[in-house]
């Protein structure tokens, strides 16, 4: 189990148990808003991300050299959507069972090809079509 799961719920209970001991019902009403608050922030760029990426064309980025550019590893799939503006393509994974892995492509015929376990980014490849002589 990811330990940032863990972590963060014990942190807001211990944020809520520590606003109870210093100044009461008061405090403890000031601590809950401000999680909650938190919370609704965290849900509204979920969705303005999602309603953005449903406007575009699946699998489908400006640029798939400037997208391999940008990503690092250990990024969220929630913040590549976010880069790409797009829901990705979804391909098998080339390396492990439970890793899942998408593919954005650009209109030159390159693609980007990221692989993710468990929400983050592990690796990718970049595609160029083959050069053409003439």
């Amino acid at each position: 189990m990811n330990a940032a799961r863990l972590l963060v719920p014990l942190a807001l209970l211990g944020l809520l148990s520590a606003a109870w001991l210093k100044g009461g019902w008061p405090a403890l009403a000031l601590a809950a808003s401000g999680v909650v608050l938190w919370a609704l922030l965290h849900c509204t760029r979920l969705l303005a991300v999602m309603r953005r990426a449903a406007a575009r064309p699946l699998g489908y980025v400006d640029s798939a050299v400037m997208l391999n550019a940008r990503l690092r590893p250990r990024l969220p799939l929630l913040h590549v959507v976010a880069m790409t503006g797009a829901l990705g393509e979804r391909v098998e994974p080339a390396s492990q069972p439970q890793a899942e892995a998408w593919r954005w492509r650009d209109g030159g015929g390159s693609s980007v090809t990221a692989e993710f376990v468990h929400g983050r980014l592990t690796q990718w490849r970049l595609e160029r079509p083959p050069a053409t002589s003439g």
